[in-house]
């Protein structure tokens, strides 16, 4: 898997403080650069994000770039509707090659492994006969697995980013939509430190949301994203 931030809004934090500095001033818009021109944005923007006014993390948009992800991963994603995103196409983009995922569970047991590998090797050929016998790959693609590799490119705006961590980097996600947002979530830090101080699951800052479903480590979670 590897994941790139392909570019962000310049200087996020400070676009969120001019949108929260507008909100409660009678500023003209060309002035608004000036009044947050030295200002603290971890002592504003914390003010302005404690009063819970999210909406003005909505001005600061991330686009990352994702491939060698499965198909199973992409379909979670794109239920997240507040969100862009381009997916490499089966129909136009024909598989020349059995690029696919093995889950740890069955990638840990050498023989489990090999069955995987030869059964999904296997469909591949298929695949590609369909291809050679004149089948468009359209339709051959219905052969697949969930397992194929495939590549996307993601935009969320900076609230929408704090929600998808805050559900799929938790340790009852999925492995491999939680190590993808795992990896978001470091390069989103990288561009916005304070936006996305606390973020990630739930219980990095506040508690678990899991309930019964806890996995019972909350300040060994909280450890590992506060220091990402």
């Amino acid at each position: 898997m590897k994941v790139v931030l392909l570019k962000n809004t310049p200087e996020p934090e400070k676009t969120v403080a001019m949108a929260a500095r507008l909100c409660y001033s009678g500023s003209s818009i060309r002035e608004l650069e000036d009044k947050v021109a030295g200002i603290s944005f971890e002592q504003f923007l914390g003010k302005i994000l404690k009063m819970g006014h999210l909406s003005v993390l909505e001005h600061a948009s991330f686009t990352f770039g994702i491939e060698g992800i499965s198909r199973a991963t992409s379909h979670q994603l794109v239920r997240h509707r507040l969100a862009s995103y381009s997916q490499q196409s089966q129909r136009y983009v024909a598989a020349s090659e059995p690029e696919f995922v093995v889950p740890p569970s069955i990638a840990k047991d050498e023989a489990r492994k090999k069955k995987f590998d030869s059964a999904v090797k296997k469909i591949y050929r298929e695949y590609a006969r369909l291809l050679e016998e004149g089948i468009p790959a359209e339709d051959a693609r219905y052969l697949l697995p969930n397992a194929a590799h495939t590549k996307i490119i993601v935009t969320m705006n900076a609230r929408e980013l704090i929600h998808f961590f805050n559900l799929r980097c938790c340790e009852r996600a999925q492995w491999e939509i939680r190590d993808m947002a795992t990896m978001m979530l470091k390069l989103a830090k990288g561009a916005a430190p304070f936006i996305f101080k606390d973020s990630g699951p739930a219980c990095v800052g506040g508690k678990c949301s899991e309930g019964e479903m806890t996995c019972g480590r909350p300040k060994e979670i909280r450890e590992k994203f506060r220091s990402l």
